[in-house]
C-alpha cells in the first residue's frame, strides 16, 4: 500500500516524536537525502529542549477555554500553526507562575554595582540554574530562589526575553531576520516599528559579535531583539522593549530562567534584557557594557 507524500506536518510531528515506526523510517529516510532539512529539525529538537527546561511543568497547566476558541476560530491556519499559537497563549497564560531567583539593584550608581557583579564569584564555574553553591545558598538567604508570582513588569520583561532567547538562539540556519552585514537596515526598520532610535550596542570588547536582529511582539508592542555570539558559538541576546505601563526606571535584576540567566532593567520607559545560558558575572559584565553605551558619559 503506498503512503500519501511526506508534508511539514510529518516533519513536525517527527521532531515531537508522535509518528508511528513506518512513518518514522520514511521521514528518516527523507532526511538523510535531504541534509538541509535535518538540520532544520535539529534545530526545532534544540528549541524544544530549551522550551521544556525553561516551561517544565507550566506547560501543563490547561490554556483558558477563551483563548482555545480563539485558536479554534483561525480554521485558516493548518493544523501545526494552530498548535504553536496554544503553544504561544501557554507561554503568556504562565506569567504568573513561578518565577525563578531575583536580584536587584537601583539603577542610582549602577554602573559601580555592575562592575563589581562582574567579578568571579565562587559559583560561576557553573552555568546559570546548575547546582547552587555556597554563593546562591546565601543569595538565597536574602529572598533569592524562592518562586514568587511574576507581578511586575520588570518580572513579565525578564520572562519574555528568556522565552524568546530559548526560541531563536538554537536557531542555525535563520536565528535573524537581518544580519549584521545589513545593519544599517536593520536600525533603520527596528526604530521605525518601535517608535525610538536604536542601535545595538557594539560588545566586541567583550568578546561577542553582533549576529543581527529581528522584530517579535511584545505585550504593548513591537519589540527588537539583537543577537550575538562569541568565538565559542555561545549566543546572547538583548530584549527591547518599549514599556508603556511603567515608565519609572527600575533596579537591576538578575533572574534564572531554568537554564537561561538574564540580566534587566527599565530606563526612561525602554526595557532591557540580556539572556544566555551562562554565569551570571559574565551577563553583568555585558549589561555594564550595555548600559553604559545606552547611558554616555
Amino acid at each position: 500500500m503506498n503512503r500519501s507524500p511526506l508534508t511539514e506536518a510529518d516533519l513536525q510531528a517527527y521532531v515531537d516524536e508522535q509518528l508511528d515506526a513506518a512513518r518514522r523510517a520514511e521521514v528518516e529516510a527523507y532526511l538523510a537525502d535531504h541534509p538541509e532539512e535535518a538540520a532544520r529539525l535539529a534545530d526545532y529538537r534544540r528549541q524544544n529542549a530549551q522550551l521544556r527546561a525553561l516551561l517544565d511543568a507550566e506547560l501543563d497547566e490547561p490554556v483558558p477555554v477563551t483563548q482555545r476558541r480563539i485558536v479554534r476560530e483561525r480554521t485558516g491556519w493548518p493544523q501545526w500553526r494552530a498548535a504553536a499559537m496554544v503553544t504561544w497563549v501557554a507561554l503568556g497564560a504562565v506569567l504568573g507562575g513561578a518565577f525563578g531567583g531575583v536580584l536587584g539593584w537601583e539603577l542610582r550608581g549602577a554602573p559601580s554595582m555592575l562592575a563589581q557583579m562582574a567579578a568571579p564569584l565562587p559559583y560561576d564555574n557553573a552555568r546559570v540554574g546548575g547546582t547552587p553553591g555556597p554563593v546562591t545558598g546565601q543569595l538565597a538567604d536574602q529572598g533569592v530562589g524562592p518562586a514568587r508570582a511574576r507581578t511586575t513588569v520588570g518580572d513579565r520583561l525578564a520572562w519574555r526575553a528568556a522565552v524568546a532567547h530559548a526560541v531563536y538562539s538554537p536557531d542555525t540556519r535563520r536565528p535573524v531576520e537581518i544580519g549584521a552585514d545589513q545593519e544599517a537596515q536593520l536600525v533603520q526598520w527596528l526604530s521605525k516599528r518601535l517608535g525610538v532610535t536604536l542601535k545595538p550596542p557594539s560588545l566586541q570588547a567583550q568578546g561577542y559579535e553582533l549576529i543581527g536582529g529581528r522584530l517579535l511582539p511584545g505585550a504593548e508592542g513591537p519589540v527588537a531583539q539583537f543577537m550575538y555570539h562569541d568565538a565559542k558559538g555561545q549566543r546572547l541576546t538583548l530584549y527591547v522593549s518599549g514599556e508603556r505601563e511603567d515608565k519609572q526606571d527600575t533596579a537591576f535584576h538578575f533572574a534564572e530562567e531554568g537554564p537561561i540567566g538574564v540580566f534587566y532593567w527599565i530606563d526612561n520607559g525602554m526595557g532591557y534584557a540580556i539572556s544566555a545560558g551562562t554565569n551570571r558575572s559574565e551577563l553583568a559584565r555585558v549589561a555594564l557594557a550595555v548600559y553604559n553605551q545606552i547611558n554616555p558619559k
